[in-house]
């Protein structure tokens, strides 16, 4: 079953130029094969780059539980090095309406 998935993620890394292409790339990586979209956002503050990831879409997770599971295996080490923060919301979908009782 799929869940409604909103995923937000902050990268930080020294500068070096290019962080949101890397980025993208680890991204690719990890969720190629889901149906999930992102969007990212570049900044550069005092000799630091940083990467705000909005990832959005359809997933099989029923959690957030999972959805670390999955992070923990399939994550590149470079994406645990950047990653400072995270928040997401899986929001699982329900069977029926709920408004003439069936399930």
């Amino acid at each position: 079953m799929n869940s409604e998935t909103y995923l937000d993620f902050c990268f930080i890394r020294e500068q070096t130029g290019d962080f949101a292409a890397d980025i993208d790339e680890l991204l690719k990586s990890m969720f190629g094969k889901k149906r999930l979209n992102w969007f990212l956002e570049e900044k550069t503050i005092e000799g630091a780059e940083m990467v705000i990831a909005e990832v959005k879409g359809m997933s099989d997770w029923s959690s957030e539980e999972e959805t670390i599971l999955f992070l923990e295996d399939h994550a590149d080490s470079k994406f645990w090095e950047y990653l400072q923060g995270y928040k997401m919301f899986i929001y699982p979908a329900k069977k029926g309406c709920n408004s003439c009782g069936t399930h």
